[in-house]
């Protein structure tokens, strides 16, 4: 048993002071209220649900800050940006993926983050050829996660074609591609490798996109695991949702509720070009909307709803997507600033009972277990103990109680704030930093200088 005390928690049913959580392996066993510390407890200033990172492609890591120079062309986009990724990705071999994995998920977990989900779509060897081990690279990614300690859901990509029409894979993207059979083999070595892994790990399906499998393709990666996390990207770009139009007579979110039973266990990613009706139906069935809104601000790819959503009652969760920047207060407060800027308005997510930093940390927090597969997202009983204690000593939490520190921490603070975190029990930031953090950044920055030297 592992008992922890804080000053402040914020718990399933709200604020509470003076409380000891006891930890029993990977659950919360105990949650009491208003009791003093005592001897055998490590006591806190203020103790969080640690939200699950729900979108990560943790191999882009690597290409951090390498594009940010205008193209031939006159403008940049998401689709010249994507050209420079399938370009990168033919250097990386499977032990590099696996030493980038563990250094994104350390940096996950600085963050504040208690679990990762990974969108893993790179598969192949360059050109396109199988592993030996067709889920070699699932098992790179579950290595990471073995070393870095994170709550693991993995969900293998399965990406069949370069558009709607049905067109062939381009270079770089074909170390990505299978059809539902080969795809099924992967998912099979990938239940296997997780098996490494403590039993909080879970595995997930994702079918890419609309564009990069078909309708029949759809059905069948749905079918594969049924209860299973679901994720996929959606209405991510114009020229997508224009592509979907004119390929299947119908918008991507309209196409998508028209033709399969989308539920809670779906995760749909980004939803930045939605129409309100769309926004609304979407948010009914129960599924989480991903948001990464550091990357999609970076990519130019649009502005999510957030205000319509969460008035629809619509569930969410955050992601670092390209790990571009891993800052979990970062995305909350993009989130909640980008809100601003469209509407020329403040605290656009707040309520009347409840502040803005309050709304979107609650939030995220329980969307992304949804999204995870995790019981997790909220300090109680029997749930997993994902958890982040903040120090509220901290210059920009001084004096603060309450919502407004997590108002402070996400508008004035940052992730330094951040001091212990657990995942499913498991203590693994102490002091803010990471218990392998100089031997997982040592083996990260041997592979940068390889593929600079590339």
């Amino acid at each position: 048993m592992t008992r922890l005390w804080a000053d402040q928690a914020l718990l399933e049913t709200g604020w509470a002071e003076e409380v000891r959580v006891t930890l029993d392996g990977p659950r919360i066993a105990r949650v009491e209220t208003g009791v003093p510390a005592a001897p055998g407890d490590q006591r806190l200033n203020l103790l969080l649900p640690a939200p699950a990172n729900l979108h990560s492609h943790a191999f882009q890591r690597a290409m951090a800050g390498m594009t940010e120079r205008r193209g031939p062309s006159a403008s940049d986009s998401f689709w010249t940006w994507r050209q420079l990724m399938f370009r990168f990705l033919d250097q990386l071999t499977p032990e590099d993926v696996e030493a980038i994995a563990a250094y994104v998920q350390m940096e996950m977990l600085e963050a504040g983050y208690g679990a990762s989900v990974e969108f893993h779509y790179l598969h192949h060897a360059p050109g396109g050829r199988p592993y030996a081990d067709p889920a070699e690279m699932s098992a790179r990614i579950v290595a990471g996660a073995a070393r870095s300690g994170i709550g693991l859901t993995l969900l293998p990509v399965l990406y069949m074609q370069g558009g709607c029409d049905g067109r062939a894979l381009g270079p770089g993207q074909v170390r990505f591609g299978n059809d539902v059979s080969g795809f099924a083999r992967i998912l099979e070595g990938a239940e296997t490798a997780l098996r490494a892994l403590p039993g909080d790990a879970r595995l997930g399906v994702a079918p890419h996109s609309l564009r990069a499998v078909t309708p029949e393709a759809l059905a069948e990666a749905v079918a594969l695991r049924p209860d299973s996390p679901l994720h996929m990207h959606l209405a991510e770009q114009v020229a997508e949702v224009e592509e979907v139009l004119a390929f299947h007579g119908a918008r991507p979110v309209e196409w998508l509720l028209a033709n399969a039973e989308v539920e809670k266990r779906w995760c749909l990613i980004h939803c930045t070009q939605m129409q309100r009706a769309e926004t609304l139906a979407l948010a009914a069935t129960g599924a989480v909307a991903g948001l990464c809104p550091i990357t999609e601000s970076s990519l130019g790819d649009g502005i999510f709803d957030g205000v319509a959503w969460l008035q629809a009652r619509g569930r969410f969760g955050l992601g670092s997507d390209s790990n571009i920047r891993i800052a979990l207060t970062e995305e909350l407060r993009v989130l909640e600033h980008s809100q601003r800027l469209r509407d020329r308005g403040r605290a656009m997510l707040a309520t009347a009972e409840h502040s803005t930093g309050r709304v979107i940390y609650e939030g995220a927090a329980k969307g992304g277990a949804q999204a995870a597969g995790r019981q997790a997202g909220v300090i109680a009983p029997g749930m997993l103990a994902d958890l982040v204690a903040l120090d509220a000593g901290s210059v920009d939490l001084e004096g603060r109680r309450g919502d407004a520190l997590l108002d402070s921490w996400i508008f004035a603070g940052d992730d330094r704030a951040v001091r212990e975190v657990w995942s499913a029990g498991r203590h693994l930031v102490t002091g803010g930093q990471h218990r392998d953090h100089a031997a997982i950044e040592a083996a990260y920055r041997a592979v940068v200088r390889r593929l600079k030297a590339a």
